[in-house]
């Protein structure tokens, strides 16, 4: 249904006005009694074999929401009721921000991807969490970037206002140093600057009363070289694992007209690349921390394809918008039947 008459109007309009658009409905159809049940019954996979526990929290099923789709924690306890084991939210900054210019969001139809130069728009870190305030029982993670305006030596201290406002209300943290929508932001990803954050982090995170998970998300771009950097700075750091992968710069095979657009690459084009670097990062490192698969997961056979490469996790972003919320449902019920 969502394919066939749903889809279809949806991608008649601008992609970014969409996505209010749907927000706004998806938020309305919720507040009528009973709905919430039914979509859940619907879209829910309920198994005691899908849950998962990764680095210390049970999970209900390996099945999220990526960052990017609920920036703002405007909708996760909704999007929650599609069937999702878990919902990351953001990228938050510390202040407020635009973002880049309008149009900043593509659809490549032909290619069943997306480019978004979005640049980190958000309304805050403290907005949020006013919102996240009011979870019903969601595994929330919280993924935390810089202000654009904010040099990267200064850095540190926009990742810690984020994490230490954030740190009563989401399970987890992720740190994106990978978006190539905010400039020089992945820079950031260099051996040095990356150890010197993410150390800055677990040295905040050692004087809380219980220290959360801090995961990094890295470019589906990097080299092998990095990669084995990556597997080191997560050794010497103990952050609690990595989240591969995210947009890409390449264009490589794609066809749509508007694949020139700067930004990243999100969609099936990358499943094949996200997938490699799942299998580089977990076969190098000796499975020595758990890896989130994401990166164009289309159907069930390539969610299977990443958890079988190494990932604990997969997240949806792309693939939900294109095939629609039975997606979540048509990977648990596969992965059940993998068992």
């Amino acid at each position: 249904m969502y394919k066939i008459f749903i889809r279809p109007f949806l991608f008649l309009f601008d992609p970014e006005k969409v996505h209010y658009f749907t927000f706004s409905w998806i938020k309305f159809l919720n507040q009528i009694p009973g709905v919430s049940s039914v979509i859940r019954k619907m879209f829910e996979v309920n198994h005691p074999k899908l849950k998962r526990t990764v680095f210390g929290l049970e999970f209900k099923n390996p099945v999220g929401l990526a960052a990017g789709f609920d920036k703002d924690a405007k909708l996760f306890n909704e999007l929650s009721n599609f069937g999702f084991g878990f919902i990351e939210i953001g990228t938050l900054t510390p202040k407020p921000q635009e973002g880049n210019p309008k149009k900043r969001l593509f659809r490549l139809k032909e290619d069943e991807a997306i480019i978004n130069r979005m640049g980190f728009n958000n309304g805050g870190v403290f907005e949020a969490v006013e919102r996240l305030k009011n979870n019903k029982g969601v595994l929330i993670g919280g993924n935390i970037g810089k202000n654009k305006v904010t040099p990267n030596e200064d850095a540190d201290s926009d990742y810690e206002i984020c994490f230490n406002a954030l740190y009563d209300y989401v399970d987890y943290f992720v740190v994106n140093v990978s978006s190539p929508n905010t400039p020089n932001l992945r820079a950031l990803q260099e051996k040095e600057p990356l150890t010197k954050l993410l150390q800055h982090l677990q040295n905040i995170n050692t004087t809380k009363p219980k220290q959360k998970p801090i995961l990094l998300k890295i470019a589906p771009d990097l080299t092998d070289s990095q990669l084995l950097d990556i597997i080191d700075i997560v050794k010497e750091t103990k952050i609690a694992g990595v989240i591969a992968t995210n947009t890409t710069l390449s264009r490589e095979g794609l066809t749509s007209d508007n694949k020139k657009e700067t930004g990243g690459m999100s969609g099936k084009p990358l499943e094949k690349r996200s997938t490699e670097v799942i299998r580089f990062l977990s076969l190098k490192s000796n499975q020595a921390f758990p890896i989130i698969g994401v990166g164009g997961i289309h159907d069930a056979e390539d969610a299977l394809e990443k958890l079988a490469a190494g990932a604990s996790l997969v997240q949806l972003y792309t693939g939900f918008i294109y095939e629609g919320p039975a997606l979540v449902k048509n990977i648990n019920k596969a992965i059940l039947e993998s068992l």
